[in-house]
């Protein structure tokens, strides 16, 4: 399984008439009680194996024993129902998402484990060994990758053709799923495009990881306890891989990822507007200050919104990541005059998805909890990409995808 970036599978998913009822939101957008309420009157939902504490009592501690064995009762009654099946053969799937006008569309596939360590599927992000552990222990119990990392990867003329000739045919299945997120999957199961998905893989040499640096990582580390436990590993073995969906770069979308901080350091929102001057132009604005452009801010305090446009200079030795918007907010902003420090641990910051839009900042800093927000411009790909190739690591919270990927839909099993 070394040879080659990502390889066909043969997935478990569901039959088609219950693709509907078993597509979920990804485990970590939940918390118990959301999933347990969505779960509430589907006794096929993925979330039953995702999430199984929902059916263990209220309280139970969500990384018990009990809790791991739950989700592996839960899938082995859902395969011995036929909700779920396997495929005959390793075939590669086809995965279109489309949330309003934004449409992508990626390519199901296992991703070698022995390339993550390569860093040829790359990252940016560090990881919690807490939520690891939590990963591993979960894969380890069901025997299978049930949660998609997201991944993206520079335009390949020949993916693109096997994509438009695979998606002019008959889905497997499309479901319409949270948000209104529409998920549509065709399998691939021919072995001329089978090998040209490969070969385009190849080609490519890279893929990057865009969300689901955890569930990678917890994938690796899956693999190698399967390896120390297998005296017969061939490497051939499809533990030795871990679930990704990727997508042509131009198609993804990040939102922005903004900011909130708790208090003003001793600063009056006047003081701070003043010594903001010193590295930004800035503007008071009569409605929502949305940054149109990099290095361009949004900041609301005291009821009041400002642009800030940045007219420092970064210096000529900064790293990709120095370069990004989030290091020159935390640079010239955050850190020097409200005093922030490890974002990663400073309780007096707090991050807000960009799909939560420009008022959730103003409700939060109108609320009192909050002194100031900060609107960013979202990160770019290429900026992501410039990142993991320097195998540098991005600041916490810098990227927001969206659309998510649905759990359920498609299953890489380790045996």
């Amino acid at each position: 399984m070394t040879s080659s970036l990502v390889r066909p599978f043969a997935a478990l998913r569901p039959a088609q008439e219950f693709a509907a009822e078993v597509a979920a939101p990804p485990y970590d957008v939940l918390n118990t009680e959301e999933a347990r309420a969505l779960a509430d009157g589907k006794e096929w939902s993925f979330l039953h194996i995702s999430k199984p504490e929902i059916d263990l009592a209220p309280g139970a501690d969500p990384f018990s024993d009990a809790v791991y064995a739950k989700a592996a009762e839960n899938m082995a009654k859902m395969i011995e129902a036929g909700v779920l099946k396997r495929d005959d053969k390793p075939c590669y799937y086809v995965y279109r998402v489309q949330m309003g006008d934004h449409v992508q569309t990626g390519i199901a596939a296992a991703g070698s484990a022995e390339a993550y360590k390569n860093n040829l599927i790359r990252r940016h992000e560090l990881t919690r060994p807490d939520k690891e552990n939590d990963r591993v222990r979960q894969i380890m119990a069901v025997r299978g990758h049930t949660g998609p990392v997201f991944t993206t990867h520079k335009p390949e003329a020949d993916l693109t053709a096997v994509v438009n000739e695979v998606t002019a045919g008959v889905p497997a299945y499309s479901v319409t799923g949270e948000g209104d997120v529409q998920h549509t999957v065709w399998v691939v199961s021919d072995d001329g495009l089978i090998a040209r998905i490969t070969s385009g893989f190849e080609r490519l040499g890279v893929i990057y990881i865009a969300d689901g640096h955890h569930r990678s990582a917890a994938g690796t580390r899956a693999a190698d306890e399967c390896r120390a436990a297998n005296p017969q590993h061939t490497g051939e073995e499809p533990y030795n891989s871990f679930l990704v969906v990727s997508f042509p770069e131009p198609e993804v979308k990040i939102l922005d990822y903004n900011r909130i901080v708790k208090d003003l350091n001793g600063l009056t929102p006047e003081g701070l507007v003043e010594k903001l001057k010193a590295s930004f132009k800035v503007e008071v604005q009569g409605s929502a200050a949305k940054p149109t452009k990099p290095r361009q801010f949004g900041m609301y305090v005291a009821g009041q919104w400002y642009s800030l446009d940045f007219i420092g200079e970064a210096p000529g030795d900064a790293t990709a990541s120095d370069r990004l918007d989030v290091s020159v907010l935390t640079a010239h902003a955050l850190s020097p005059v409200l005093g922030v420090g490890d974002p990663r641990t400073d309780p007096r910051i707090d991050f807000v998805g960009g799909i939560r839009g420009m008022a959730e900042l103003e409700k939060r800093v109108d609320s009192g909890e909050w002194a100031v927000a900060f609107a960013l411009y979202p990160t770019s790909i290429p900026d992501l990409m410039s990142v993991a190739d320097a195998e540098e690591i991005m600041p916490p919270k810098t990227t927001w995808f969206e659309p998510k990927l649905a759990d359920g839909l498609i299953s890489l099993m380790l045996d």
